[in-house]
């Protein structure tokens, strides 16, 4: 029998010190962003498989962007069973999005380009899903008007993608990262989508994707301009 290789083995050392090491955090807060309790199910359920597999990292981002694709467009049916359908592979597309770049750092793989690509199937796969969202919701009491209020959540998640990956450009990759606490980050928050529609919350979520994504692009306007300020003291 073959013996695996060197990468192999430091890889699968990699995340068995990183699994120990999220058990022994779970009554703290969290203080780096892939160490969530989805970080946690991806590693159990996706990344430990293919350690030892010829799957890349941004083979994976690729599965995660088509998945977020194709439950935006279910959503966008906007009749049963293809809404539960949807939200079902939007949680799929989200343990994949965690699951790539622990792949990446566990067997060593990591790269810029990698790490651009992962943000950017990130924003597409969450501004999509809204969109979807909106279309679906077509027929119930907003109308057409459901349409553009997906539309423009959607825009504002492109709109912090463009700021993250300027911060990025001045402070270096993860300088635009908030941050978790308790297990959850802020991009956790994209869970909410998947069980409101579960929930036939549909419409509520919308409304506040309409007014949440907007504020949060407009505090990411304000964090990118404190880190120009910042930058020109400096």
């Amino acid at each position: 029998m073959a013996r695996p290789s060197p990468r192999l083995r430091a890889g699968e050392k990699r995340l068995d010190f990183t699994l120990a090491a999220s058990h022994d955090s779970d009554s703290e807060a969290i203080a780096i962003s892939h160490n969530t309790w989805i970080h946690r199910i991806a590693r159990t359920t996706v990344v430990r498989p293919l350690i030892k597999s010829p799957v890349t990292p941004n083979q994976l981002t690729t599965v995660r962007l088509l998945a977020g694709t194709v439950a935006a467009v279910a959503l966008g049916v906007g009749v049963s069973p293809w809404q539960h359908i949807g939200a079902a592979l939007f949680v799929v597309s989200m343990i994949l999005d965690r699951a790539d770049g622990d792949l990446a750092r566990i067997t060593g793989r990591t790269s810029p380009g990698g790490h651009k690509y992962d943000l950017i199937a990130d924003s597409l796969s969450n501004a999509i899903i809204f969109v979807g969202l909106g279309v679906g919701l077509r027929g119930g009491d907003f109308g057409m008007i459901s349409v553009l209020m997906g539309l423009a959540a959607g825009a504002a998640v492109v709109a912090i993608l463009w700021l993250v990956m300027r911060i990025e450009e001045l402070d270096g990759t993860g300088a635009a990262e908030l941050g978790a606490a308790a297990g959850f980050d802020p991009d956790d928050a994209m869970l909410a989508l998947p069980v409101a529609v579960w929930l036939g919350w549909s419409e509520s979520l919308l409304v506040a994707a309409t007014i949440g994504a907007p504020a949060f692009a407009l505090f990411f306007v304000w964090f990118f301009r404190r880190k120009l300020l910042l930058a020109d003291k400096d």
